[in-house]
């Protein structure tokens, strides 16, 4: 694939919104290199908590839906067999993902997070680890460089914690309801099914704004039948 060179304007890079607890976030994470080559953007990985932004938009989780939770897997493993991956998957889901996202946004270097991320997503999903024990972490933080003691130290650091709820507020903020979200120029793109549509907005191919604003200012008529 040629490279292509990015029409944006605003911001030179691609934010990526992460919560391992979701398998569309590792789905999302294996074309990160896919996206890296068709666009020559930096990827800043962007962890922030799954739960926050449910209780903030008041909606419950896939897996609390029993109907939901059936398709969901089912559909994780069609797109993963789209994708040419195998799944294992963790042993049991939902799963608490504060020390995987804490230790995260503990690592300042965006290069050394974004593998980190990457890495704790293919433990999980790809070959069924819990990511939710301390070895498994002090594993992954070994094949980044890290010293694994010092990346489980930062989950309970107090400035750490705050930093991922602050981060989490600050997606809500801009709009952000679920994982994986990728944001460019104030663009929110939600899934691992929405990566074309990224892609070719990053080329140019933008929606006509006038028609959004038309249809986001109509009222409901809902209540009027």
């Amino acid at each position: 694939m040629e490279n292509t060179k990015s029409t944006m304007t605003n911001n030179p890079q691609i934010e990526f919104y992460f919560d391992p607890i979701s398998p569309y976030v590792w789905l999302a994470a294996t074309q990160l290199e896919r996206i890296k080559q068709h666009t020559n953007l930096q990827i800043v990985l962007k962890p922030i908590l799954f739960a926050g932004l449910l209780k903030a938009h008041e909606h419950k989780g896939p897996a609390e839906i029993p109907a939901k939770r059936i398709y969901t897997f089912t559909d994780v493993l069609r797109r993963a067999t789209s994708y040419g991956l195998d799944v294992k998957g963790p042993a049991y889901h939902p799963f608490n993902p504060l020390l995987a996202l804490r230790t995260s946004i503990a690592i300042k270097d965006d290069e050394t997070r974004l593998k980190y991320a990457v890495l704790l997503l293919d433990a999980a999903w790809a070959k069924g680890e819990d990511i939710t024990q301390v070895q498994t972490i002090q594993e992954i933080a070994k094949q980044c460089q890290l010293d694994p003691e010092w990346i489980v130290s930062c989950a309970q650091d107090v400035q750490i914690k705050q930093q991922l709820a602050d981060a989490t507020d600050q997606a809500i903020a801009l709009g952000i309801f679920g994982v994986p979200t990728f944001r460019i120029d104030n663009q929110l793109f939600w899934g691992d099914d929405r990566i074309n549509e990224m892609l070719r907005y990053i080329d140019g191919q933008h929606i006509d704004e006038t028609i959004l604003s038309d249809l986001l200012d109509r009222t409901s008529g809902a209540k009027n039948r």
